[in-house]
């Protein structure tokens, strides 16, 4: 068997297993032998082959694996599912207590509870979304509620 299709086979076997893994690693070095196949199939003997498939991994894994980690492990900008509704205003439908309630949140009905127990939340009120549990919104008026406005 040429060594040009070694190296090609060995390239695949390390990509597909660089996808099942996500190391980012093993990606690197299914490249180098990538590379290595190439000049393989120039005909260079295998101790040039060697020496090139040594020195395209060390690039890679010197260079090019920390800047894919560093976007990899970057933090998530978007919020998604309910955590993208945490902030949002929401309206009362329902009187909103410490263990009851309904608001309308960006078009949805969503049972509502308070955030401070002791709040009894009016109907039309604009509140905040703080959190949420479960299927329930909890919420807080934006308006305080302990002053009243003049």
């Amino acid at each position: 068997m040429e060594a040009w299709l070694i190296w090609l086979i060995f390239a695949l076997v390390l990509g597909v297993v660089e996808i099942l893994t996500l190391t980012a690693a093993l990606g690197v070095l299914g490249a180098a032998a990538l590379v290595t196949a190439g000049f393989a199939a120039f005909g260079l003997p295998l101790p040039v082959q060697l020496l090139m498939f040594a020195a395209a991994s060390t690039a890679g894994v010197v260079l090019i694996r920390p800047a894919v980690l560093r976007h990899l492990h970057q933090p998530q900008l978007e919020r998604f599912g309910v955590d993208a509704l945490i902030g949002k205003p929401a309206q009362v439908l329902r009187e909103v207590t410490g263990t009851d309630g309904l608001v309308r949140i960006g078009g949805e009905e969503w049972t509502a509870r308070a955030y401070d127990e002791t709040l009894a939340i009016p109907v039309g009120t604009v509140v905040d979304v703080m959190e949420i549990k479960g299927s329930t919104a909890i919420v807080y008026p934006r308006e305080n509620p302990w002053i009243s406005p003049s």
